[in-house]
């Protein structure tokens, strides 16, 4: 895993290396002005380049840069000093310009001289090279303060930071790539990037002399005649199978199992009493589900009284991993998250989107994509938060994790689904929840990269993503 820092940690780690190890600031601004520039000779090879040069530090490296690519070979490099607000080198041709406006500590909005250099970027059609991170994006939330530069390619400078990866930061730094310029960073309480490594650890080369009884059992508790989904609660049920579950059962009401018996043999079904329309409590089938090692509770069940009651006796008779997702989550949050309050001897892993993480913390949707909110929120209720986006922040209360895979394509109906059968199926076969939680979202994400480029970002479905979790998992 690798480190992401905020804005205040990234300062006392300046602060830390000048002040107690006695490396001078001039030192780490030439470092990272050797590294945007060898990133961009690495890339680009040559061209007519524009440095925009702002005040302080990220102005300073801006300055190396520009003196190291005027002496490379192909490079014809003009600088400009963005705060005297002459930008008349705008209207010449340019193919490449490099951002060295603003870096981490930037905390009010852009405006005037500021605003106008930074709308000449973005319209200019340059390849557009951000050091450290695009000036006027919040290091930390990851939105514009009002404008921000639209970068090609982000070269992050010894950390990564919060703002390249949630809310906005994708769509405004394009590829980040981290360099390292020697600086030490000593603690530990950082948010974590979840890698290759990480998903890799949950699926070693397995012994010959094996059986599917060694690798876990997983329930999906789902499913209604409203939402039946009937294919996607069986393809829910097939993508633990997918990550390497040993069994897998579908317990889906009276009123949904003609429709989805027999479509995927693989799959266990168990048919669980219903009304006609939605599940009633039938703690015989909760019992018997209980037996298996994770279950995943909620997809299109809906929120009716015998749902409340069976996801009640779960989260307080159950001892193993329970996954509540999608009617689950609104259940909780329409009764005041009053069962999360409860005594609960399982591990409850919560996997909401934005929407349904504003409904169960009472955060304003446009604030509660937040890295503290979500561990203040896993705290308080002693649960694995797993919150949903182009990124996704995972925290049990105590560390962070963010996942950077996934693709647009995968905005469509059923995928937080895929993702919570994805989920059952490795946590059904580890007692590490939390990293299990982290590698789920990783593959999920990969799944989605994949599917995204062998199809395009508009074509995938969520029965897509399924059928590449194989190739995810290869990728490892």
């Amino acid at each position: 895993m690798e480190r992401i820092l905020t804005a205040a940690q990234m300062q006392e780690a300046d602060r830390f290396n000048i002040e107690k190890l006695g490396i001078s600031a001039e030192t780490f601004i030439q470092r990272a002005g050797i590294a945007v520039a060898d990133e961009i000779n690495r890339r680009l090879k040559g061209g007519r380049v524009l440095v925009c040069i702002g005040k302080g530090n990220n102005g300073a490296d801006g300055k190396v840069v520009a003196g190291i690519l005027s002496k490379i070979h192909g490079f014809s490099v003009t600088s400009i000093n963005v705060s005297n607000g002459i930008f008349r080198l705008f209207d010449r041709k340019i193919d490449i310009i490099v951002d060295c406006i603003f870096g981490t500590g930037l905390n009010r909005e852009v405006t005037g001289r500021y605003k106008e250099a930074i709308e000449r970027i973005n319209s200019s059609g340059a390849y557009v090279v951000s050091c450290d991170i695009p000036s006027g994006l919040n290091s930390d939330t990851g939105k514009p303060m009002g404008i921000a530069v639209k970068a090609d390619l982000t070269v992050a400078i010894q950390e990564y930071k919060l703002g390249h990866f949630i809310n906005d930061g994708k769509d405004y730094c394009g590829k980040v790539i981290l360099k390292d310029i020697g600086m030490s960073v000593w603690e530990n309480d950082f948010a974590l990037k979840i890698n290759n490594e990480d998903a890799a650890k949950f699926f070693p080369k397995r012994n010959s002399r094996v059986n599917k009884g060694d690798f876990g059992k997983s329930v999906i508790i789902g499913g209604s005649k409203k939402y039946s989904g009937s294919s996607l609660l069986s393809l829910n049920a097939l993508t633990s199978y997918k990550v390497g579950v040993g069994y897998s059962f579908l317990y889906t009401p009276d009123c949904v199992f003609n429709a989805v018996v027999g479509l995927y043999p693989e799959c266990i079904i168990n048919p669980i009493k219903d009304d006609g329309t939605n599940m009633l409590f039938d703690k015989e089938k909760l019992d018997e589900a209980k037996k298996c090692d994770a279950i995943a509770f909620g997809m299109g069940i809906g929120k009716s009284e015998g749902v409340y009651r069976s996801l009640e006796y779960l989260i307080k008779t159950y001892d193993k991993t329970l996954i509540i997702d999608a009617d689950g989550l609104n259940l909780l949050a329409e009764n005041k998250n009053e069962l999360l309050n409860s005594e609960h001897a399982c591990k409850i892993v919560l996997t909401p989107h934005v929407k349904e993480f504003s409904r169960l913390s009472g955060y304003n949707i446009d604030d509660c994509f937040d890295v503290e909110k979500v561990k203040e929120f896993a705290k308080k209720y002693n649960v694995i938060v797993a919150l949903k986006s182009n990124t996704a922040i995972i925290s049990d209360g105590e560390k962070v994790f963010i996942n950077t895979t996934g693709s647009p394509a995968m905005a469509k109906a059923g995928s937080g689904d895929v993702l919570s059968g994805l989920m059952c199926g490795i946590l059904s076969r580890t007692d590490d929840v939390l990293l299990g939680v982290c590698a789920s979202c990783y593959i999920f994400g990969l799944a989605g990269e994949i599917a995204e480029k062998e199809q395009n970002e508009y074509s995938v479905t969520a029965s897509d993503l399924i059928y590449a979790i194989p190739k995810a998992l290869n990728s490892l």
